[in-house]
């Protein structure tokens, strides 16, 4: 069966030329005889493919040398508890709400201390990002948390938050490495890496090291204290090794296709592709604010639950998958993360021409 094009929103479409690789290497890893599925986390080898992801990833995003980068397990919503544990100094801080996973970390953080909501897009379905540029930050906030973007809802920040001073934490998970990001305006910000860098079951965090502290909330598990893993240099315990691997070799194709400038250019090539469309479509439209919108996800609509379920089967038979929205607000939902190839937009466009010529 050849490959076909995979919508999902995560785990997510990963580049071809990276999976040939692992492929190749699955059973010897360069001449030592084995997979890194088998050897130890402790091993040369292994070090040493860690050491280069770190760097990899240092280089693609310019990350100053007073940040750390951490591998953590769990995903993202292991973050959601890990963030207010090792930052609520103050037991306070300020939540923008523009999504389901932005609200389930403001739920996680009111167990530990003050959350306040300071914005909202609720109202809309959070089809938008409430505008940031004044909001009611409290003077004694530990941080101000964005979720930068929304793979549900297909918003994305295009314009960071005024914090007014307080430091800015981003949940990255679905817009990680898709463009240039200046690291110095953020706090922390850390990433699930199941959408757009590698396979579920790791989370990369970049901290400041100022903010790595033993000063943590006294009942802090020993594994959700960022400096236990800042000291241990993400060997604290056996990381999710094959997913450091695996990292590291999209952190390489990255630099091949130029870096994170050359791919935010061709996302935004990619995203045109299908809002130019939904845009003068008679049958679809997309549900998001035109400024807000992301270029990762993608959510659009026939306005009949009965047509949406016959486009996503009918999609699908053509080799257009995973193409179902969220269970939370249904319709469709095209994830067009770095490793979609334009080819493949344009295939979903020509689909989408020929499904509403039929209906």
């Amino acid at each position: 069966m050849s490959r076909v094009y995979n919508f999902s929103a995560g785990p997510g479409v990963l580049p071809e030329e990276v999976l040939r690789e692992a492929a190749d290497e699955m059973l010897d890893y360069r001449g030592c005889g084995m997979s890194v599925m088998e050897m130890s986390h402790r091993s040369k080898v292994f070090e040493n493919i860690l050491d280069e992801a770190e760097q990899d990833l240092k280089d693609l995003m310019q990350i100053p040398d007073n940040y750390k980068i951490l591998f953590m397990q769990g995903g993202a919503h292991v973050q959601f508890a890990a963030v207010p544990m090792n930052l609520m100094k103050n037991r306070v801080a300020d939540y923008i709400i523009t999504g389901q996973w932005a609200k389930k970390a403001f739920k996680e953080a009111q167990i530990y201390g003050k959350a306040n909501a300071v914005a909202s897009s609720e109202d809309q379905t959070f089809s938008y990002i409430p505008d940031c540029s004044d909001l009611p930050i409290s003077p004694d906030a530990d941080y101000v948390y964005i979720c930068e973007n929304n793979t549900i809802y297909g918003t994305k920040f295009h314009t960071l938050p005024n914090t007014k001073g307080r430091i800015l934490v981003s949940d990255v998970s679905s817009c990680f490495l898709s463009e240039p990001v200046d690291v110095t305006r953020y706090g922390l910000l850390y990433g699930g890496v199941q959408k757009n860098v590698g396979p579920a079951g790791l989370a990369i965090v970049i901290i400041r090291e100022d903010l790595i502290t033993e000063d943590t909330l006294p009942y802090t598990p020993t594994y959700l204290k960022y400096k236990i893993h800042a000291d241990a240099n993400s060997l604290y315990n056996t990381p999710n090794c094959y997913g450091i691997y695996m990292c590291g070799k999209v952190f390489k194709w990255l630099k091949k296709q130029g870096g994170l400038a050359a791919m935010k250019a061709r996302n935004e090539e990619k995203a045109a592709v299908l809002y130019d469309f939904l845009d003068s479509s008679r049958l679809f439209k997309g549900t998001v604010r035109k400024e807000d919108r992301s270029l990762m996800n993608v959510p659009f609509v026939t306005g009949d639950k009965e047509m949406d379920a016959k486009f996503v089967k009918e999609a699908e038979a053509a080799g257009l998958v995973n193409l179902k929205g969220h269970r939370t607000v249904g319709g469709m939902r095209a994830s067009i993360y770095n490793a979609m190839p334009l080819e493949g937009v344009k295939a979903l466009v020509e689909f989408m021409k020929k499904f509403e010529e039929e209906n």
